[in-house]
Formats: C-alpha cells, structure tokens, sequence
C-alpha cells in the first residue's frame, strides 16, 4: 500500500506515492535524482545524508518520506541560484575544503543552516554545527576555515 506525499524540494512542490518505509534519502535519491544527498551508515552516524528541512539539518536516513508531508526540503543541488554557486560553496572551493567530497554536501548544508541563524558564527559554533558530519578524509581544519571565511571570521576578513 503506497501512501500519498506532498513536499517542497528545492522550491518545487511534488507530490507523490511512496511506500510508508520509504525514507527520505531513499526519495530524494532513487525517485528525484538528487544524488548530492549521500547515503553513508543508513543509521543516522554519519551524516553524509545531511538536508535541511525548514531550514534545519536532519539525517535523511533516518527521516521517513510521509514525515516530510508538507515541508520544504532543500538539498545541495537546491543551493546554487541561476547557475551561481551560493557563497559556502564557492568558499568550499576555493580554500581547499573538498576532497574526495562524499561529505561536502552535508558539511555545507550544516554550515549552511548555522550561518543562517548566525551570520558571524565563531569557530566553536562551526564545529558544533559541523559535529554530526563524519568526514572520512579529516579535511575538518580546511571545512572550518571555509566557513568560517563565509561567516566573514577569517583573519584575511577581520
């Protein structure tokens, strides 16, 4: 028995049929082709499966779809503006913070969802808001300075 789904993605609404077991990874992945959303422990440990829901970080693995009924969800590819890439990406890029990149999406979607409500956030905060977020080749000094440098923090921005 399939059950009925209405959500925002990346500001498109979609409505469709999924079964009740289906996660949230399983369908921005499998049934929407967002494939920036990565599928690491399937447990909630590792936070390669990182979204914002309403604006806040949530381990899609571990988020059934139909509880996302009528939520707005915003994955990496849901960043960029007219082909632009938004400012935590291009700080990602340009200070090295991308390596083989598995956690690149949940790091900036974390980051994302703390500059948000704290535009000037200090060095402790970042890596609070980053914590949930295993990065499998230890680049966790250049992803903080990335953010930092977003937040305008770095000492080149001081």
């Amino acid at each position: 028995m399939k059950v009925s789904v209405d959500l925002i993605v990346n500001g498109e609404c979609y409505q469709m049929e999924v079964e009740p077991r289906t996660t949230l990874l399983e369908l921005l992945r499998e049934t929407l082709h967002l494939t920036g959303t990565k599928e690491g422990c399937g447990v909630g440990d590792c936070g390669t499966c990182v979204v914002l829901m309403d604006g806040s970080p949530v381990n899609s693995c571990l988020v059934l779809a139909v509880d996302a009924q009528g939520r707005r969800i915003t994955t990496i590819e849901g960043l960029a503006e007219n082909d632009k890439l938004h400012p935590l990406q291009q700080s990602f890029i340009k200070r090295g913070a991308v390596q083989c990149g598995f956690c690149t999406p949940a790091m900036v979607l974390s980051a994302k969802a703390l500059l948000d409500n704290k535009p000037r956030a200090s060095v402790q905060e970042i890596s609070q808001a980053l914590s949930g977020v295993l990065c499998r080749c230890g680049s966790y000094k250049k992803i903080i300075e990335a953010v930092q440098a977003a937040s305008g923090k770095t000492e080149e921005g001081s």
